[in-house]
């Protein structure tokens, strides 16, 4: 018998928090398009996911531990597995798991993977019905090429930009009561907090920095859409707390206030920490989210007013649905109004200025500690930077390292950024990293956390592309290109060096340690020698 609904805080996935874990989820489902969907086949799909190393189960031979040793969970890995190895993980791994509609085991697995993508609008399916994508889901599962060459994986991102186009026309539409969930909260998410940040925001009282961090799990677990009165409720609790009310004081408006008592007992960890994070996460990837004070508050994206107006002038009413397709066919609907408003340019003195701001909150010796933690793949526990995927935080944190150690140095970051100059995506394929101009020369910096046969085959050949280019951009005596990741690659040498000798362009390749030591001991980013 089915469960009731209830009122819940909001948790839009227990299974699949990382967005770069979900992308490449829907690359590997997208093969399986059109295809009838059935226990084999589900198992089949999750024996893909498996074999690219996105799902990583824990028994495992030392074979396929050395093929996942060098990559981070949740990510494809640098060599795949055959075919012996897939089915000694499946028969190992038994799954005690079991999904309405599913079998019992990875069949359901296959269901805990893709039951957000679907609540999304990006695929449709349903036991003994063709898989079905819709042009919201393909564009999503087309941000990634993947080739196998060899026995190593090859995956790049083809198509950045597709992520935060796509999570902006999800978003401005996902209702907590939707027929996926057995969820009372009625709201839109992304609407209430954009419109409790301008309330809050047009308030003489307060600082115009929107939301405090520590105010965001009363928005997690508020009942319904009334804006007017969780901005209201938030005033109070300012009133007579400040914006640093204890954890006690949240939980309880949270347990008690809101959910009037009829709510279990969660960990206040989760209430604190974990939905705030994820909520977060998933509301930076609209890119109209800023955080400022170091992560204190989560406010409106000047640079995107615009689409802010026009996101809360056309979905803040909204229709109800009462199957789960009519839902699905809301949400796959492309809105091609949102592709066509674009943020607010900004010059490279604007982008060299908003640089310049961040190192009064990162100092070198904090710059460095991130940078060490890219180099050997750790998590962040910054309160910001821990927001950046891996590869947009190794171009934010490299920029702010050549500005911190050479502030002579122009430093001129191509990648996208919020009005506080937060990179919100890595730079598009079409241009380099990062542009300095050092006196009479140029330096163009390309990072990438890629290594291996991956790091050779993608990255060399575009960044001799982009010096070519850069060369011609600035009138300069010379130009060179310093090339960094986390390890360089034998090959990558070998590419290097031919690119000298064959297109007399001067590549300086350096692992993350050695640039860092680099900045620490030169006086300039040209290399002279």
């Amino acid at each position: 018998m089915p469960r009731s609904a209830e009122y819940k805080p909001l948790l839009f996935t227990t299974t699949v928090r990382n967005p770069q874990r979900l992308k490449a989820l829907l690359w590997i489902l997208k093969r399986f398009d059109g295809q009838t969907l059935s226990d084999g086949l589900a198992t089949e799909i999750v024996a893909d996911i498996i074999r690219y190393g996105l799902y990583r189960p824990m028994n495992i031979t030392s074979a396929i531990k050395d093929k996942w040793a060098s990559s981070p969970q949740g990510e494809f890995a640098d060599y795949i597995l055959t075919d012996q190895e897939v089915q000694y993980i499946l028969r190992h791994n038994p799954q005690n798991h079991k999904e309405a509609g599913f079998a019992k085991g990875f069949p359901s697995r296959f269901a805990t993977f893709y039951d957000f993508p679907k609540e999304l609008g990006f695929v449709y399916y349903a036991p003994d019905e063709p898989i079905f994508f819709s042009e919201l889901g393909t564009m999503f599962a087309e941000i990634y090429s993947v080739e196998i060459v060899g026995d190593s994986i090859v995956a790049e991102e083809r198509h950045p930009e597709y992520e935060q186009q796509v999570f902006l026309q999800a978003m401005c539409k996902y209702q907590r009561n939707n027929p996926f969930v057995r969820v009372l909260n009625d709201n839109v998410p992304l609407i209430l907090l954009l419109q409790t940040i301008k309330k809050l925001n047009a308030d003489s009282k307060y600082n115009g920095a929107g939301i405090s961090r520590r105010e965001l799990p009363l928005l997690i677990f508020w009942k319904d859409n009334d804006a007017e009165a969780l901005y209201q409720r938030i005033k109070s609790l300012r009133a007579q707390h400040g914006y640093n009310p204890s954890d006690e004081i949240i939980i309880d408006i949270c347990t008690q206030e809101i959910m009037g008592g009829e709510f279990k007992k969660f960990k206040p960890k989760s209430i604190m920490n974990e939905y705030p994070d994820e909520f977060i996460r998933k509301m930076r990837l609209t890119g109209l989210i800023s955080l400022r004070g170091a992560g204190r508050f989560i406010d409106i994206n000047r640079m995107e007013d615009k689409k802010v107006k026009y996101v809360l002038s056309h979905y803040a009413t909204y229709s109800k649905f009462g199957t789960e397709r009519e839902y699905f066919d809301y949400m796959a609907t492309i809105d091609s109004n949102l592709f066509d408003i674009h943020a607010v340019e900004m010059t490279p003195n604007q982008s060299e200025e908003l640089l310049k701001n961040w190192l009064d909150t990162y100092n070198w010796e904090s710059i460095r500690h991130e940078l060490n933690n890219l180099s050997e793949k750790k998590p962040s526990k910054d309160k910001v930077l821990r927001f950046l995927p891996n590869p947009v935080r190794l171009e934010f944190l490299t920029a702010l390292a050549v500005k911190s150690k050479l502030p002579y140095v122009r430093v001129i970051p191509n990648y996208s950024c919020d009005d506080t100059g937060l990179p919100t995506s890595t730079a598009g394929g079409n241009k380099g990293d990062i542009e300095c101009i050092e006196h009479r020369n140029t330096i163009l910096i390309e990072v990438t956390m890629a290594e291996g046969r991956t790091q050779t085959m993608m990255e060399v050949w575009p960044i001799a592309r982009h010096l070519e280019e850069f060369k011609g951009k600035y009138e300069a005596e010379d130009s060179q290109c310093i090339f960094l990741a986390p390890s360089i690659f034998a090959d990558s040498y070998d590419q290097i060096n031919w690119v000298k000798d064959r297109k007399e362009l001067t590549i300086r390749p350096y692992r993350i340690t050695e640039f860092v030591n680099f900045l620490e001991s030169s006086i300039t980013l040209y290399n002279y020698v």
